[in-house]
């Protein structure tokens, strides 16, 4: 690539409770169930010229819970379902690791964040990253990205119960991923933040 080219802005998503249904440890191929309005939401980011990467924790790896060729697997279908409603993701990144593993890939860590920016060119200062748990968003903020808190999944759950205790608050609440989307394009999309 060539270092003329400007860096992209990208919007990275969460798999579980913001693609997909949270259904805990998904440890069979019919437990990943996606969500209606995914392919939609995830459409207009592709039209709008923004990358999409998922980045997933996945720690039943290394807890023995499944194997890692079922999260291919699972990938496997959400593209292919995504697909089939005119959508797709630029790149997927997980994490195989336990928390007491100490990697760096582990939310809230910003591993696989730092390793999507080096492999894509992207500019994590005006990116977002969409989940639904605070993990997620403090992966984010380690990364310098802002972040907007989903009330799928465990979102709702956990910003009612532990927002006080945050040491920093989402950029942004939304309903689902499609409120995220229709939030971050109105946003400006992928462009730079303004100081206020």
């Amino acid at each position: 690539m060539s270092e003329s080219q400007p860096l992209r802005r990208a919007v990275f998503l969460d798999r579980d409770g913001t693609i997909g249904e949270e259904l805990g440890y998904v440890n069979h191929i019919d437990r990943f169930q996606i969500f209606p309005y995914a392919a939609e939401a995830i459409r207009q980011l592709n039209r709008a010229d923004i990358p999409v990467i998922v980045v997933t924790n996945q720690s039943g790896i290394a807890r023995n819970i499944f194997p890692e060729s079922l999260v291919h697997e699972v990938h496997k279908k959400m593209v292919a379902e995504l697909a089939a409603g005119g959508a797709w993701i630029d790149a997927i990144y997980f994490c195989p690791h336990k928390s007491e593993d100490a990697c760096e890939c582990r939310k809230p860590n910003p591993g696989l964040l730092e390793r999507a920016a080096r492999e894509h060119a992207l500019d994590l200062s005006g990116s977002w990253i969409v989940g639904d748990r605070y993990a997620d968003l403090e992966m984010g903020h380690a990364a310098g990205t802002r972040g907007i808190l989903v009330m799928t999944g465990y979102g709702r759950g956990e910003y009612e119960l532990h927002r006080d205790t945050w040491p920093r608050q989402p950029d942004t609440l939304a309903e689902n991923l499609k409120d995220a989307v229709l939030k971050i394009l109105k946003n400006g999309g992928g462009e730079p933040r303004r100081n206020e």
